[in-house]
């Protein structure tokens, strides 16, 4: 486990996301304002389930002064093939480093597992985001309808050795 304190300071914890997350982290999915409008449909009958929970390394950024730890963000990190599955911050936490903070927990936890290379493939407004925190483009995913009917750029995080 992790803590940090948030730019307004929150203290903030990453943890090891549990089973009983699932319902919290489906919910933060699915209501993301990052995907109203013409993204819907691809988080429209999302699951975060138990199962995915318990067979990749997802973690949770929470607040640690809420009780019970309120879900400000979260990410999944899938080593074989070497990929950031998920990433999301809930909407009233963006703009705190949440998602600064997951992105250098996830680079930690890929180079103690011994991968040099993680690949994102990013919704397209994140783009920005991975830009910012140090990821390098490497091309396109295409569309691939009706679930995701839009190309999406890929990205790849060069994870050095200490």
């Amino acid at each position: 486990m992790s803590s940090r304190t948030s730019q307004n300071r929150q203290p903030i914890m990453i943890r090891r996301a549990v089973a009983r997350d699932a319902k919290r982290l489906t919910r933060l999915v699915r209501n993301s304002s990052a995907y109203e409008g013409k993204y819907a449909s691809a988080v429209a009958g999302y699951r975060v389930g138990p199962d995915y929970i318990e067979a990749h390394r997802a973690f949770v950024a929470v607040d640690a002064d809420e009780r019970g730890g309120l879900v400000l963000g979260f990410y999944s990190l899938v080593l074989d093939p070497p990929e950031l599955d998920l990433l999301f911050v809930a909407d009233e936490a963006q703009g705190q480093g949440i998602g600064r903070l997951l992105v250098a927990h996830m680079q930690s936890e890929a180079r103690a597992a011994g991968l040099d290379r993680v690949m994102v493939v990013s919704h397209r407004p994140a783009e920005d985001f991975y830009h910012r925190v140090g990821a390098v483009r490497t091309g396109t995913a295409r569309a691939n309808p009706p679930a995701v009917p839009w190309d999406r750029p890929e990205f790849e995080f060069r994870i050095p050795s200490e």
